[in-house]
């Protein structure tokens, strides 16, 4: 599905992104709508669970390190689907690069159910009657965001890449907001929730999991950077940034509403305050500028596919149609099972947990044979193979089996 044909680096002073600048888009790829949800990850496992999503945070820091070592092996590793097959070969590269996109695809139907739930939430009595059937609202605001989001897969990337690097700023306005909230607005901090929920466990770490699944995207920025030595420090502020803000955002949403937390925080906020309404139009603004960038990996993949049975001239047409045909199919996808924190647990305990921490230590037990001597870090790395293999297991167990509950109660 990509190229192994890579263009040879010539003899030169090494050029690339500074260590600032990695960072910066480090953090963009860590912070995403995983924070609407990370209230109701930890009403699920209750106040001691927080202290999972930190040792979750050192692991998949951990596991970020090993793609680094399994690059520093090849000069040539650009990409996760080349250290994929550098380690397993062309399988390797498939297997991999089939979990990045659905990871990728099953984002951009949450994006569109996210804005289906927010819009919902601002106009509740919005529908409409066709053909004598009665349409939500939610249904109603999902088509109308894709027919939004339509025109933008059919720009330029280079140009969306610069609309999209607020997300930083718009997650950090989210939590403010949240304060603003609870603060100002009589709202205050005062629920108890409980200490631990054994039931709720799965459903907490897969959310949580869910938060650090930007390891796809970790060799390429290393790739990138002008002395990719420092790409340990870059992991290293990034996670600890990340969890700062979704520790913050976890505390604050569960001291405000306990138990009652819906999937995404935004939908528990009062209506009438101002700070609301800027948490929740800028949870709506996010989806708009990345559901393109979200998408448009797949759709190249797909149109390098199709490449060989298209001329020249039939390929710009070809490309729209298969980005058109994209956005169709995320809508139907999120139409039909619409439920925003099932889906985020499943994409966090099936594939976030798969390519976050079990095939990083796979490639890199493959690639790097002095790691399977015995020894401390061998240990370390089965004991984790092992407890994410489990929570895999579990997590997408029971992320299937509320999907398949509220299809049925639907």
């Amino acid at each position: 599905m990509e190229s192994n044909n890579q263009p040879q680096e010539p003899l030169q002073p090494r050029e690339g992104t500074t260590l600032v600048r990695t960072c910066f888009n480090g953090i963009n790829a860590l912070t995403g709508i995983g924070i609407l949800s990370i209230p109701y990850a930890l009403s699920q496992g209750g106040w001691l669970c927080l202290i999972l999503l930190f040792l979750i945070a050192i692991l998949c820091f951990y596991t970020g390190l090993l793609l680094k070592r399994c690059m520093d092996v090849n000069s040539q590793i650009k990409t996760y689907p080349d250290i994929g097959h550098l380690a397993f070969g062309n399988k390797g590269r498939v297997i991999i690069s089939t979990f990045m996109y659905l990871e990728l695809f099953l984002l951009a139907v949450e994006f569109l159910i996210l804005e289906g739930d927010n819009l919902h939430k601002l106009f509740p009595n919005v529908h409409l009657h066709i053909f004598g059937k009665n349409i939500g609202g939610k249904h109603v605001f999902v088509v109308l965001s894709a027919l939004v989001m339509l025109p933008t897969t059919w720009l330029n990337l280079s140009f969306l890449a610069y609309v999209s690097v607020g997300g930083i700023l718009a997650s950090i306005i989210l939590v403010g907001s949240v304060f603003s909230v609870g603060t100002f607005e009589g709202i205050g901090f005062k629920e108890r929730g409980v200490l631990w929920r054994w039931n709720g466990l799965p459903t907490a770490i897969s959310l949580y999991t869910f938060c650090y699944c930007g390891h796809a995207v970790f060799p390429t920025l290393c790739s990138s950077m002008k002395n990719r030595s420092k790409f340990p420090k870059v992991l290293l502020i990034c996670f600890t940034l990340s969890t700062i803000n979704y520790g913050t955002m976890a505390i604050l949403g569960y001291a405000m509403y306990g138990g009652n937390l819906m999937s995404q925080v935004t939908l528990n906020l009062p209506m009438k305050s101002i700070s609301s309404k800027i948490a929740i139009y800028t949870t709506l603004i996010n989806p708009v500028t990345k559901y393109a960038i979200i998408v448009s990996p797949i759709a190249s993949a797909l149109d390098e596919a199709l490449s060989s049975h298209s001329s020249k001239l039939a390929r710009r047409p070809a490309r729209l149609i298969i980005k058109t045909v994209l956005v169709i199919s995320t809508t139907v996808v999120a139409l039909v099972i619409p439920f925003f924190g099932s889906i985020m647990a499943f994409i966090g305990s099936f594939l976030s947990v798969s390519g976050s921490i079990l095939i990083p230590c796979l490639c890199y037990l493959k690639i790097d044979k002095t790691s399977r001597r015995f020894g401390t870090e061998l240990i370390i790395i089965v004991v984790i193979l092992v407890l994410g293999f489990f929570v895999a297991v579990m997590g997408t167990y029971m992320s299937v089996r509320d999907i398949l509950k509220n299809a049925n109660t639907k």
